[in-house]
């Protein structure tokens, strides 16, 4: 079983900016796409970003694009998740996720690992 650690969440003011960390145990990572997804109250989860094994691709959720940066460290098998001009939306639960397959998705089911989740809250 692949383990997921998410890590760098916390309480930010809007407009400002946190860099989320996920590390993910085995021997594979550089195979896996590699996502962001979040949980907020209330809310059903919802797609951030995703990003190819290698890392020369990436993809946004309409919501975040501009803001938000997604990038790997292979060598260290970290993803990342950049996030600037935060705001009181962007409230929740981020989880990574990892999917064996090379078929990019937005969609939760297609990962195969998730990861236990950071708390970011962005207050007014």
């Amino acid at each position: 079983q692949v383990q997921l650690i998410e890590s760098g969440g916390g309480l930010v003011q809007a407009g400002g900016s946190l860099r989320l960390a996920c590390v993910v145990g085995g021997r594979t990572f550089s195979d896996y796409t590699m996502a962001w997804f979040r949980e907020a109250p209330g809310k059903l989860r919802e797609f951030v970003a995703h990003i190819t094994p290698s890392g020369s691709s990436t993809f946004y959720a309409t919501s975040v694009k501009g803001r938000f940066t997604i990038s790997r460290d292979n060598a260290k098998n970290t993803v990342y998740l950049q996030m600037n001009r935060l705001t009181p939306e962007d409230t929740a639960i981020y989880r990574c996720a990892a999917d064996r397959s090379p078929y990019e998705t937005t969609s939760g089911a297609g990962y195969d690992f998730w990861g236990q989740g950071t708390q970011v809250t962005v207050s007014s």
